[in-house]
């Protein structure tokens, strides 16, 4: 296959001397190439929110959001979908992360494993999913096989697709319902996916899994409510919150921390109806989890 053509395959004219220079001069070039990717993925605002908008529909209808990619896109996945669970207080089954020959990936390449388009394919068949799941391919290249063949067969499923690529009219935005194709142009060292595409990448993800959890009631204002408090900070993060929320003492805030056993969303509730736990969790459900409807 030539890839020669890709943006992320070419060669950088403002770097070709990257070799000769001093660290000050190196840290000096890489951040004038890392400044214009934001800018760029700007451009794509509109495509994403519309992927946004598909993950949030699938969600509430009970599926999940699956990613699935080889190498630092994989991983990128894979990261994103597990740091949803403390943040989001979803379980590990809601954002899911497939990466190209499977955990071990995630820290050592497997041989082929990208190149295998059955394998893509296989790991989507082991979830069983459906129309309400979304399948989001991540492929810093835009050809990735893996993950065609799993969007390949997502689409015949008539589950719904997107990918995230950083290069134009890919191959894999062929077969995405919801393409975002960002090209922020040749690396500083070519070929190395894992830097502005990379970055690209991990931006794009934050967008969309942070802007679906808030479509989903996750958030309250700009409070990460249904956060998992699993350690020290985050049970004083937990308590400052009910506490800025309700504007009441540390102490009351503590109490019902304790009262709603940890559950910083229900604590809200209980103090801004002055209800118990049980009649808190219950609002909640008749408000689809979204605590401004209480």
């Amino acid at each position: 296959m030539d890839i020669s053509k890709l943006t992320t395959e070419s060669r950088n004219q403002d770097s070709l001397k990257l070799d000769t220079l001093t660290p000050e001069q190196f840290v000096e070039v890489m951040n004038k190439e890392d400044q214009q990717v934001p800018n760029i993925i700007q451009r794509e605002n509109q495509a994403i929110a519309d992927l946004i908008k598909q993950v949030i529909k699938g969600l509430k209808n009970g599926g999940r959001l699956i990613y699935m990619g080889a190498g630092t896109s994989g991983r990128l996945g894979v990261l994103d979908a597990a740091e949803c669970v403390p943040t989001f207080g979803v379980t590990p089954d809601v954002v899911v992360g497939l990466i190209a020959g499977g955990q071990q990936a995630m820290t050592v390449a497997v041989e082929g494993a990208e190149d295998d388009n059955f394998l893509g394919e296989n790991d989507l068949k082991s979830l069983n999913i459906n129309e309400h799941d979304t399948v989001i391919g991540i492929a810093a290249s835009g050809r990735t096989p893996y993950v065609i063949g799993g969007l390949k067969y997502a689409q015949n499923l008539n589950v719904p697709t997107g990918c995230i690529t950083c290069n134009k009219n890919s191959e894999v935005g062929k077969f995405a319902d919801y393409p975002v194709q960002v090209d922020v142009g040749p690396e500083v060292l070519t070929g190395s996916t894992r830097l502005k595409a990379g970055t690209a990448q991990k931006l794009i993800l934050n967008m969309i899994s942070t802007g679906a959890m808030v479509g989903i009631g996750k958030v309250y204002e700009n409070l990460m409510i249904d956060v998992k408090p699993t350690n020290k900070k985050l049970v004083q993060r937990a308590i400052n919150m009910i506490q800025e929320v309700l504007e009441c003492s540390d102490e009351e805030s503590t109490k019902l921390y304790k009262e709603s056993d940890g559950q910083v969303k229900v604590a809200i509730v209980m103090g801004m109806h002055n209800v118990t736990k049980v009649e808190a969790i219950e609002k909640l459900k008749q408000a689809k989890g979204f605590v401004r409807n209480t």
